[in-house]
């Protein structure tokens, strides 16, 4: 999911009487939030984690939980049950630390949702996200660079 968010326009594609479409195609062009909240673990604490070291937008909400050491090959106890062990986790790109685990990821923006307000429909995290993209819309553009003039590919008389 990062990779594609990540895609960067390289030019813009115009079909005979079509519209223009960015290329990589799918290349989103407007600004970008993250909601994160406490009950965001594991993949969900790993994705707000690159969304902000890749520089794609704001993390809006509360702490993600921290819980991103993983498992694999479960061991078999007498009882029938298994036993999740331990395997692997993350590390920052510079070796100087641990990331995530036990900690998890702080918003650029912190709002906790109301619990009173949230029963009644109330979201003020989505609500601050609207808010935090409309601003970015107002002040930076997003838009297909237009369409430059058509070559003239008739030769000219007596050419």
């Amino acid at each position: 999911m990062i990779e594609r968010l990540q895609r960067t326009l390289v030019m813009v594609e115009i079909a005979r009487n079509g519209m223009p479409e960015p290329n990589p195609p799918q290349t989103f062009l407007g600004p970008m939030v993250t909601l994160i909240d406490e009950f965001s673990a594991s993949d969900d604490d790993i994705f707000p984690f690159r969304f902000r070291a890749m520089g794609l937008g704001k993390l809006i909400g509360k702490r993600t939980w921290g819980g991103v050491v993983g498992i694999r090959d479960t061991l078999p106890l007498a009882d029938g049950g298994v036993l999740n062990r331990p395997e692997f986790a993350p590390y920052s790109k510079d070796g100087k630390e641990w990331v995530i685990e036990s900690h998890g990821v702080d918003p650029d923006i912190v709002v906790d949702n109301d619990p009173a307000k949230e029963f009644r429909g109330e979201d003020q995290q989505l609500d601050r996200a609207i808010q935090e993209i409309q601003q970015d819309l107002k002040t930076k553009r997003y838009d297909l660079p237009p369409i430059p003039p058509y070559p003239n590919r008739i030769p000219a008389k007596g050419s």
